[in-house]
């Protein structure tokens, strides 16, 4: 099941066609390994991706990703249903723009169906991926998974990758660091629901926003919020994105601008689609402007495919 996951939309790619070739022996072979507890992770293929800044991806060999699908597809049924309702990122029926709707649904109830104004505070955590903590994430697991064989496995894959200090650090390009991530988060959407009651947050893997009608009370929490990072998870907000802005000048948040009477294509996700646009993803991105107010960007697109 994990290799047939895995292996759609791959199946030209030479090192999947490589494993697929003695693929009966192949599977055998990765099943003795990981009954016998002889499994090991193999080491990483590293290289960096613009998208749009640097980003610095660990690609894992064929037998791992497909070790990877199987842990993750367990993670899925064990945590999913115990993870908060706004918390958007790598989730089935989630995703970005189910985020951004989300959004533009809490403006109505707290300014009163655009009658009143409020503010959003918006967030990222520094070097999320590089920063988290092996121990805490496996203490984070414990709490949930008391199948001994099953946290071995999963600290081997945990442990088979380190950025800088020996026990932190996942890697990009894994899929199940999306898993790992939103288990290490939940423990902060658990404090920003349950202990300080804030009704209107939203996270997307490292970012979140949260709408209130106090600014006072928003600057408040943000020092709440960071002690909780630092003393639970060691992690920390970035400080130059921190920020706190009235509806009417825009929520910026996962590429689009929401205002109160419309949603806009962030400028610079509208500069980056316009750089990058061919006759292979213009689709794409049609899809991408579909999700906001965007008429004449939509005019401009399809003059570029009549061109065509």
């Amino acid at each position: 099941m994990a290799w047939d996951e895995f292996r759609r939309g791959k199946k030209n790619r030479k090192d999947v066609q490589e494993f697929g070739f003695n693929l009966e022996d192949n599977i055998f072979q990765l099943y003795q390994e990981l009954k016998n507890q002889t499994y090991k992770h193999s080491k990483y293929q590293s290289f960096y991706i613009q998208d749009p800044k640097l980003r610095h991806i660990h690609k894992a060999t064929v037998r791992d990703r497909i070790v990877h699908h199987l842990v993750s597809w367990f993670l899925e049924q064990i945590y999913d249903k115990s993870f908060i309702i706004d918390s958007y990122s790598c989730r089935i029926k989630k995703g970005t723009h189910k985020a951004i709707k989300r959004l533009n649904k809490f403006s109505f109830p707290i300014s009163k169906n655009n009658t009143k104004g409020f503010y959003a505070l918006k967030c990222d955590i520094k070097r999320f991926f590089d920063n988290i903590d092996h121990k805490i994430l496996i203490d984070i697991l414990k709490k949930r998974i008391e199948d001994k064989d099953f946290l071995w496995l999963i600290s081997e894959i945990i442990n088979s990758f380190y950025s800088g200090d020996k026990n932190q650090g996942i890697p990009l390009g894994n899929l199940t660091s999306q898993y790992f991530a939103n288990i290490y988060l939940n423990e902060l959407d658990k404090f920003v629901k349950h202990k300080l009651k804030i009704k209107y947050y939203i996270r997307y893997t490292d970012d979140f926003v949260i709408l209130n009608e106090n600014k006072d009370y928003l600057k408040k929490i943000i020092n709440l919020i960071r002690e909780f990072l630092r003393d639970n998870l060691k992690l920390s907000l970035h400080p130059n994105k921190i920020i706190i802005r009235t509806h009417h000048q825009g929520i910026d948040f996962l590429g689009y601008v929401t205002l109160p009477y419309c949603r806009v294509l962030r400028t610079k996700t509208k500069k980056r689609m316009f750089k990058r646009i061919n006759q292979n993803n213009i689709q794409s991105y049609l899809g991408v402007l579909s999700h906001c107010d965007s008429h004449k960007l939509k005019q401009k697109l399809n003059g570029i495919i009549e061109i065509w």
